[in-house]
């Protein structure tokens, strides 16, 4: 009997869990990242983290701070540095409305997931504001309330 084969779709996209609990995600971007090859190796591998990043616009450009890609196993001097700033790529009137958007104040440019389309990789970015506590503790409250309506549903259907 043969191993099981690794499932592709298994690695093709790595989330930022943190991001919808935190934040409440107002208006979302598909945008191009500039990488290097190790980069998207290691990325088809899964070795990213996006769970820390933040976006920034910098002198008309916008730039994702804190995203950690392992280095390539397999890679040589040339290797990447894990946790380097990546150019983000959007069309100027998007950028020029992510930064008005963070000028006002109070707003966070938070990478929702990274995945391939087609051969390109693709980060997903969004404006939020942050959750106070009690916003994250109603949200809790809520799920709770919904997983024991479903959980009374089952037993009736049943």
């Amino acid at each position: 009997m043969s191993a099981k084969k690794k499932d592709p779709a298994r690695y093709s996209e790595i989330r930022n869990s943190k991001a919808l609990r935190d934040y409440f995600v107002d208006e979302r971007f598909e945008a191009g990242i500039q990488l290097r090859g190790t980069e998207v190796k290691s990325i088809r591998a899964g070795r990213a983290q996006i769970t820390d990043a933040f976006g920034r616009v910098e002198k008309g450009e916008l730039w994702l701070h804190n995203a950690h890609i392992e280095q390539y196993a397999f890679g040589n001097i040339n290797n990447h540095e894990a946790k380097r700033t990546r150019k983000l790529l959007l069309h100027r009137h998007q950028i020029r409305k992510i930064e008005q958007a963070l000028a006002a104040g109070g707003r966070a440019l938070v990478p929702l997931r990274l995945y391939f389309k087609d051969a390109l990789v693709k980060i997903e970015v969004a404006l939020g504001t942050g959750k106070k506590l009690f916003d994250k503790r109603e949200d809790l409250k809520k799920k709770a309330v919904l997983k024991e309506v479903r959980k009374d549903l089952k037993f009736r259907r049943g």
